[in-house]
């Protein structure tokens, strides 16, 4: 019953730490990634859809992308949902493929970045203590259930702790590695 509870516990924690990771890929740093038009959905054919299913993103070199859809007839409504979006980025339509300039973020925009990022690491942080305050909540009750001992209880909380400094620092790493390539010019 404990090695369940410190297994959901963990894998809740790696959830945190998936999502950080998803959170920071959608921080844009200069460079063309495919993952910045990954929250854009396109009227296709009356039905929304990501851009990724309905035309191959390609990065032919690090400041650009191009959408080159399967279906060509849908080349206006992907660029009129490019052009919607908060990207900030204004779509080259040649009428075959769609080139978007990623250009390289200026030092003050950086350094936004760089607090933009912070706040995401804060924020998995966040959820990797609620996740131990529920797990810790929950020892408490089968203590209280006359489930397990106190002695239990205070060792489970003891290991809990330790996963949870362990995802914290790993998001520190996460959060420093991001830091590092956002400030690379």
């Amino acid at each position: 019953m404990m090695d369940t509870l410190m297994q959901e516990t963990k894998a809740q924690m790696e959830k945190c730490l998936d999502a950080l990771a998803n959170n920071f890929l959608k921080v844009r740093t200069g460079r063309a990634n495919a993952n910045n038009l990954a929250d854009i959905t396109v009227d296709y054919y009356g039905v929304p859809t990501p851009i990724t299913q309905v035309a191959a993103v390609k990065t032919p070199e690090a400041h650009m992308l191009i959408v080159e859809p399967w279906d060509k007839s849908s080349l206006g409504a992907i660029e009129k949902a490019i052009q919607t979006s908060d990207l900030g980025i204004t779509p080259n339509n040649d009428g075959n493929v769609i080139r978007l300039p990623f250009p390289a973020p200026t030092e003050e925009r950086r350094k936004e970045l760089v607090k933009e990022c912070a706040q995401i690491a804060e924020d998995a942080r966040i959820s990797v203590r609620n996740t131990r305050r529920d797990t810790n909540n929950k020892l408490e009750r089968m203590a209280k259930d006359n489930e397990i001992s106190e002695d239990d209880v205070h060792r489970s909380k003891e290991r809990v702790q330790k996963l949870t400094d362990e995802f914290i620092e790993k998001i520190d790493e996460a959060l420093n590695h991001k830091e590092a390539e956002v400030m690379e010019i």
